[in-house]
């Protein structure tokens, strides 16, 4: 009989090692499958949050439009109505993370600028004097680089040496 409870003894830690080890698998596949969810949700909102992004973009040119119209009229009473949609379509398109980028008196940024042309000037070398063409970040991430023209003092400063 003490065999047997031996027998039995032994059948049971062997079980039971198999339990906590299956007990132990359990909670890490648990554990992957919440990071799993949490991944998924994740790429879930950055596919929303960039959802919009062609769209946008293609709107951009409607808006280049926009400033050019509202700029080439010189009576600005005439387009005051005009001005206010054009506000408006920023507004909204600001709602869903539409943000230009400053740049005129800035240090050129390559991350955010696009130098188109390079002109002498008294400002300081790599400093923005003129913005040709708007640029735009949509939420954290670059739509459109603004196409700048920098300011090159090499020559001045190759002078003073």
């Amino acid at each position: 009989m003490s065999r047997k409870i031996r027998v039995l003894e032994k059948e049971l830690e062997e079980k039971t090692k198999l339990a906590d080890a299956y007990l132990d698998q359990l909670k890490y596949l648990q554990a992957d499958f919440e990071n799993y969810k949490k991944s998924v949700e994740k790429e879930k909102l950055e596919f929303v949050k960039f959802a919009n992004e062609k769209l946008i973009k293609e709107l951009l040119i409607s808006i280049d439009d926009f400033e050019r119209a509202i700029d080439s009229v010189k009576d600005k009473e005439e387009l005051r109505g005009v001005g206010l949609i054009y506000k408006n379509i920023l507004k909204i398109l600001g709602g869903h993370g539409l943000k230009r980028i400053e740049c005129l008196g800035k240090k050129f940024d390559p991350y955010y600028h696009e130098a188109v042309l390079k002109e002498k000037s008294d400002k300081e070398d790599g400093t923005i004097i003129d913005e040709l063409q708007k640029g735009y970040l949509l939420h954290s991430n670059v739509l459109r680089y603004a196409k700048v023209k920098v300011a090159d003092n090499q020559c001045k400063n190759d002078l003073k040496k």
